[in-house]
């Protein structure tokens, strides 16, 4: 096949396998960062196969290259401006989520970078009153 001699073996790999999951529907948005002669290949693929994507200058010899869902791309694409150490809390949130990593983990770290501990911000937060059903309603449940 003719593969790019700077897409490694292992890039390739990572690549389809992003591919594979998007497919599956398993998240909506994967990340590579790699130089930008190894991402000519992969944003060629994308576009032939009509994947959304959007190309981000990392630093002066990486680039990221988001792909998958539009709406996710164009989402990412609105807020992905800087380095991504850089993100605000919640557009960090966002990303991490969007990547399909841990929501849990997500939280814990949003909180943490806004300067929250996870189990004090638990306790700060309003309860909501309980639901009050009628007897017609509970009986639909």
């Amino acid at each position: 096949m003719g593969q790019s001699a700077d897409l490694s073996n292992a890039s390739l790999q990572i690549f389809n396998h992003h591919l594979y999951e998007l497919s599956k529907g398993m998240r909506p948005l994967a990340l590579m960062t790699m130089t930008a002669d190894a991402a000519a290949p992969v944003i060629a693929r994308l576009q032939n196969r009509g994947i959304a994507h959007h190309v981000h200058e990392a630093c002066p010899d990486r680039v990221n290259v988001v792909f998958g869902s539009t709406l996710a791309v164009k989402a990412v694409g609105r807020f992905l401006i800087g380095p991504l150490c850089e993100l605000s809390a919640e557009h960090d949130f966002i990303l991490g989520v969007l990547l399909g990593y841990d929501r849990e983990m997500q939280c814990e770290r949003y909180l943490g970078r806004c300067g929250a501990d996870a189990d004090e911000a638990a306790v700060a937060l309003p309860s909501a009153p309980p639901l009050a059903l009628t007897d017609q309603q509970s009986l639909a449940l």
